[in-house]
């Protein structure tokens, strides 16, 4: 994906960010993250602000709108929208400008002192209403990732019954169903720790209304990767007040589900970190199905 630096950018779109922000100079540019064409601290007549912006009618410009949306749906926890605008250039762009939130990524290694950080965060995040935001069961009504898997590479699935898991897939509509407010891409980065101060969740391009245990699940998964045993993971989980209104069955069908996907998507459209993120997957897929 294109990346811009601030000089770069189309006039058109420098002149919009000059209106909400007036002269402005570059802190820097921030280099993680695949969703945008550009991602830059800002200096203006205020405080630093956040910029991103996406270039062209896509699935990332619509995660950017959600984003730009966040701070209505968890407000204090995740940071708020300065200004958000589309503006017409070569093609469309929509630039949004955040609060810009300092800190570092959680680390989620074992014996982390940053575990507790993250389960009490979780506990804040699950006080919060989905509300209008898409039920993440209609999000994932498809139910066949596993059958696609095999389809694209049969020794990926050698091991795994493919009727078994598919069926655990079925179930996952209606077994993630609730009204709380879900992330639904939480890892380390979207985490931002400041010494004493708040913790914030960023990247909000997914936003969805669910069951308030699955947050926990998906970082149970993260957890793994980051080099626990499914067994810790999921003792870490029970710290979160969220994860004990959570069923047995839920949480196999949404380990079976995320596996496939993942899965899925290391085989076809890697990205960096996917196989390390799929094999974890697979890892508590297995720990679900045969516990």
């Amino acid at each position: 994906m294109e990346r811009y630096a601030w000089d770069d950018l189309p006039s058109v779109v420098q002149t919009e960010v000059r209106k909400h922000l007036g002269p402005v100079t570059v802190v820097r540019e921030i280099e993680h993250g695949q969703n945008c064409n550009a991602a830059l601290v800002l200096r203006g007549i205020g405080a630093d602000v956040f910029v991103k912006g996406v270039r062209g009618v896509s699935p990332r410009m619509r995660w950017l709108r959600n984003e730009s949306e966040a701070g209505g749906l968890a407000p204090g926890l995740a940071p708020a929208t300065v200004f958000s605008a589309d503006v017409d250039a070569d093609e469309p762009w929509f630039v949004v400008g955040f609060e810009y939130v300092n800190g570092r990524p959680a680390d989620l290694s074992p014996d982390s002192d940053d575990l507790a950080t993250v389960s009490s965060t979780l506990a804040q995040l699950g006080a919060f209403s989905g509300g209008a935001a898409q039920p993440l069961g209609k999000r994932w009504a498809s139910a066949d990732w596993w059958t696609k898997l095999a389809e694209e590479d049969a020794t990926r699935v050698e091991g795994w019954d493919i009727d078994e898991l598919t069926e655990w897939c079925r179930a996952v509509p209606e077994l993630v169903d609730g009204s709380a407010l879900l992330h639904t891409d939480l890892h380390e980065r979207q985490f931002m720790i400041d010494g004493d101060g708040p913790v914030r969740i960023v990247d909000w391009g997914r936003p969805a209304s669910g069951a308030a245990w699955v947050d926990t699940a998906f970082l149970v998964i993260r957890l793994v990767a980051a080099g626990h045993t499914p067994e810790a993971a999921e003792k870490w989980a029970s710290s979160v007040p969220s994860w004990f209104a959570r069923t047995d069955k839920g949480v196999t069908a949404f380990a079976c589900y995320v596996a496939g996907l993942w899965d899925y998507r290391a085989a076809t459209a890697p990205f960096p970190g996917a196989t390390r993120l799929s094999t974890a997957a697979r890892e508590y897929a297995r720990h679900r199905l045969e516990n």
